[in-house]
């Protein structure tokens, strides 16, 4: 009686007339692992006929192309011991979880001393910094939203600012557009680090040094 088949649902078949490969699915991360090529000899042979019916002038063409139509089924015996010797091939690099049924990979998703993948049984570590990596984000992303908030907060004040020396509208100009007189609008360096400094601040955010 012929070995089961495992790996059923996560592996693609890459068969051609000439040979069988496999290429197997972590149904976790997705990572895959190829088997090694299994060259069919009934396909080889089937190539070589269809070679020798072109110097032949066609005669052999019915032999080479019944040959190739067995080779390729899916179902056949030898198809079967490919899929077989591919699986024994990749077997060790899977392991099958008895908490959700999922085959995952050994190397990444796979929790050793919990003998369950990492989906069922989290390692501790990892979630922490995951979680960690997601605070800092998180984080990162409100203090630019709060400084971004800030700095449209004072550009609207320089728009809807008035020339100082003919009170006309500026509109956030670094000239008057009536008098052609600088406005005082134009963004200000840090004199110390040269870091384009927030529109009203006093010190620079990033050096501390008074912005002038």
């Amino acid at each position: 009686m012929s070995t089961p088949i495992e790996f059923t649902g996560n592996y693609e078949d890459l068969s051609t007339d000439l040979g069988y490969q496999f290429k197997f699915y972590c149904e976790r991360c997705g990572n895959g692992y190829m088997s090694s090529y299994d060259r069919s000899t009934l396909g080889t042979a089937g190539s070589l006929l269809r070679g020798a019916s072109s110097l032949l002038g066609g005669l052999l063409d019915q032999v080479s192309d019944a040959s190739y139509e067995v080779n390729r089924a899916v179902g056949s015996p030898a198809h079967d011991a490919a899929l077989r010797r591919a699986c024994q091939e990749i077997r060790p690099l899977f392991q099958q979880c008895h908490g959700c049924g999922q085959w995952v990979c050994g190397e990444v998703c796979w929790n050793v001393h919990a003998k369950m993948c990492k989906n069922c049984a989290p390692v501790a570590q990892e979630v922490e910094t995951r979680m960690r990596a997601q605070h800092v984000e998180t984080q990162v992303t409100n203090d630019l939203f709060l400084e971004e908030n800030r700095r449209m907060s004072e550009k609207a004040k320089l728009v809807a600012g008035d020339c100082p020396s003919c009170g006309s509208k500026t509109l956030g100009k670094k000239f008057c557009p009536q008098c052609g007189k600088p406005t005082g609008a134009a963004p200000a360096f840090c004199g110390e680090c040269g870091a384009r400094a927030t529109p009203g601040s006093k010190f620079c955010g990033e050096c501390g040094s008074p912005i002038t």
